[in-house]
């Protein structure tokens, strides 16, 4: 299993607007073989910064989600959310492998 993490910098004033974007992640994610584990949005402290993470079987399987990135017209249209909005700033992907009980 690999999980991707992703650091989000968003703007703060466009909130409605990534989580509209994260939504369609989620489902996306989920629907093409993944496990998305949510979102996570500011509350107390920096109100710039969110988390996302998401698990694939393998990192196989991650790439053939990939694959579907600027192709596929659901994974166009959510970038478009984000592309068109300017909630996201800036984002770094890293990825984990998990230690579970």
């Amino acid at each position: 299993m690999i999980t991707c993490v992703v650091e989000y910098v968003i703007d703060p004033a466009k909130i409605a607007q990534f989580e509209e974007f994260a939504q369609r992640w989620i489902e996306l994610v989920n629907r093409h073989g993944g496990t998305h584990h949510g979102y996570f949005l500011p509350s107390e402290g920096s109100s710039d910064k969110a988390l996302a993470l998401f698990s694939f079987p393998s990192l196989a399987a991650y790439e053939e989600y990939r694959q579907l990135f600027g192709v596929d017209p659901d994974f166009v249209a959510a970038d478009r959310i984000r592309d068109e909005s300017g909630c996201v700033l800036r984002y770094d992907r890293s990825f984990m492998r998990p230690l579970l009980p």
